[in-house]
């Protein structure tokens, strides 16, 4: 397992991020500071700093444990998909976690534009590169799974769809905070992914 994988069953673990997310819903970022935290789930100072070093550090373990759901999600459509031959259905659950992430007033959606508009500082720009990859890494082992299931061609370039993927998100992503009210569906969140071989 990775690290975030052993981290999310920790019930401190999980209580921190449960508490961080709530704080970010009602305060946003900006105005969420590591003391909030504390008084909120009245875990010790020494225990969150066992975790994260700064609110920006467990903003980023936040975004990487939300694409390990996603992850997991694709994985048992992947097993669902085995027991019933509709192959798309992990591709549908991307859809929805992309979906679910990129509204506007979702934890997600909210760190990545805070930690995004403030790229200039060293230790958040290593954060979003670290998030980067680890999106990247995820997608395209998704893509070969749809490639081995016949859902995208053998002949698709893995890597060019999986960073076609980051960029189709992070537009999605910014295109919700300007304009919210434009309705973004999973289907055709779906028709993007799999065009390269949408079949009918």
């Amino acid at each position: 397992m990775t690290n975030i994988q052993q981290l999310s069953t920790n019930p401190s673990f999980l209580l921190l991020l449960e508490a961080a997310e709530q704080l970010i819903l009602e305060k946003g970022c900006r105005s969420t500071t590591l003391q909030d935290i504390i008084n909120r789930t009245g875990l010790s100072k020494g225990a969150i700093y066992h975790y994260v070093s700064s609110k920006d550090e467990l903003f980023g373990l936040i975004l990487q444990t939300k694409m390990e759901l996603m992850n997991q999600r694709f994985h048992e459509a992947v097993q669902q998909a085995a027991g019933t031959g509709e192959n798309s259905l992990p591709f549908h659950a991307i859809a929805e976690g992309l979906a679910e992430n990129s509204l506007e007033q979702s934890v997600l959606n909210t760190i990545f534009i805070y930690l995004l508009s403030h790229k200039d500082q060293p230790k958040i720009a290593a954060i979003l590169e670290q998030h980067q990859t680890s999106v990247y890494e995820t997608v395209l082992q998704w893509i070969r799974i749809g490639q081995q299931a016949r859902v995208i061609p053998a002949e698709a370039d893995a890597s060019k769809i999986a960073s076609m993927y980051i960029v189709f998100s992070y537009g999605l992503r910014v295109q919700q905070q300007l304009n919210p009210a434009v309705p973004i569906t999973t289907k055709d969140i779906f028709n993007v992914i799999l065009r390269p071989g949408q079949k009918g």
